[in-house]
């Protein structure tokens, strides 16, 4: 049995590759954080457009997850990551000369938001697969820690940095900043040494036949599709949160730029502690618990936030994204190394690909969903529809089989 605590060496490859990801994601969070606070502070946007904006960031996960999980098992997966991270650096390029023309706007925000976007897929499609071609399958638990980890830590420096670049600088500093990280992630792939083609010789059929393989093994399956469904309700739940909360924020709470991104931060220092906390968790509990820590984190955020309503304080509003960062991040980490042991490898890139499709394409419906209820009746009201979508999300998982999990099961077999 695979042991989350086991201590494995990684190869020095596997380092080119995670330090790539760490940039990648650090380009991606800056873009990410500074999008929204230009639109809201120099564009003038409110709830609605805030909301419209970020479905056009997600929307890409729903519409090219699957097509391009099947290109990723066609192709050598190091060559797809270097086209997509220069599809974002493209597009992260372009908004800098939108903004320092003064002729960015909402629509050009939105456009170029959603074709950086399709370049994150690209990347988070090929990445597992690489990953599985560089690193031995007992130590993929690892690999999956210390790339959650680099995640994590983009998560945290790439709200803070933006918020702090968008308050103190010009805003252009900020896409400065992650069109040089994205540079950076391009250099370190070129770098990197290793198979960068899938291990699995499998003919091709039909790209439809291959997803729906895909698909009806992870239905099928009674401990994927309860996580699978939890993961769909806990993402438009985050979603539609977070389509109120900078404006909700700003107009509300009373916070500045600087300290909205300081609470964003907070999400991913969370995501640190998670990431870090992990091994010991599920030494602690077992496999199935551990696995339900996440969405019950994801109540007690969700409420810690609705509770600024009758209550504002900025420490709640910052708890509220300490929790969705950690317990979360515990979910991630034991629910794909999870997914990684029971699934045989000529089916890995499918269904990860059908897993993006599912918990990342959720988020441009959730968005969309937010910035309806903000425009409609209020920020207010939007927090509190979150909040039932979060107890939603865990009260699948809790009812669940994943709960008698002891531990990771044998691995499977093609």
């Amino acid at each position: 049995m695979a042991s989350f605590t086991q201590s494995r060496l990684l190869p020095r490859s596997f380092s080119s590759l995670a330090w790539s990801n760490l940039a990648a994601q650090s380009a991606e969070q800056l873009s990410l954080a500074a999008a929204p606070l230009i639109a809201v502070l120099a564009l003038g946007a409110g709830p609605g457009e805030v909301g419209m904006l970020a479905a056009m960031q997600t929307l890409p996960f729903l519409l090219l997850s699957l097509p391009l999980g099947v290109l990723a098992d066609r192709l050598p997966r190091r060559r797809l990551m270097l086209w997509s991270e220069g599809l974002r650096l493209s597009s992260l390029l372009a908004m800098l000369l939108a903004l320092l023309c003064s002729t960015l706007t909402i629509g050009w925000l939105a456009v170029l938001g959603f074709v950086g976007a399709v370049g994150t897929v690209g990347f988070s499609v090929a990445a597992p697969g690489l990953v599985s071609s560089l690193v031995a399958r007992e130590a993929l638990a690892s690999a999956n820690a210390r790339l959650e980890l680099a995640r994590s830590a983009a998560f945290a420096a790439g709200p803070a940095v933006a918020g702090a670049l968008v308050a103190s600088a010009d805003a252009s500093a900020a896409f400065v900043l992650a069109a040089i990280l994205s540079a950076a992630a391009i250099g370190l792939l070129l770098r990197l040494a290793g198979p960068a083609a899938s291990s699995v010789s499998t003919p091709r059929r039909h790209p439809l036949r291959e997803v729906a393989e895909g698909a009806l093994f992870v239905w099928r399956d009674t401990l994927l599709r309860p996580i699978m469904i939890t993961g769909v309700i806990f993402n438009l739940s985050w979603f539609a949160l977070q389509a109120a909360y900078v404006p909700y924020a700003i107009r509300t709470l009373g916070l500045g730029a600087g300290a909205v991104g300081a609470t964003l931060a907070l999400y991913g220092a969370g995501m640190i502690v998670g990431a870090l906390a992990t091994a010991r968790v599920v030494a602690w509990l077992p496999l199935g618990r551990a696995i339900q820590v996440g969405p019950i984190a994801g109540v007690f955020a969700a409420a810690s936030l609705a509770a600024t309503l009758v209550l504002p304080s900025t420490w709640l509003a910052a708890l509220c994204f300490f929790l969705l960062g950690a317990g979360p991040m515990i979910w991630t980490i034991t629910t794909t190394t999870l997914r990684q042991s029971m699934t045989p490898d000529g089916l890995l890139g499918r269904v990860s690909s059908v897993f993006l499709t599912a918990n990342a394409g959720a988020r441009p419906i959730g968005a969309a969903l937010g910035g309806l209820v903000g425009a409609g009746w209020g920020e207010s009201a939007c927090l509190l529809v979150a909040l039932v979508g979060f107890i939603l999300q865990a009260m699948v998982i809790l009812g669940s089989p994943v709960a008698s999990l002891r531990g990771l099961p044998a691995a499977a077999t093609s």
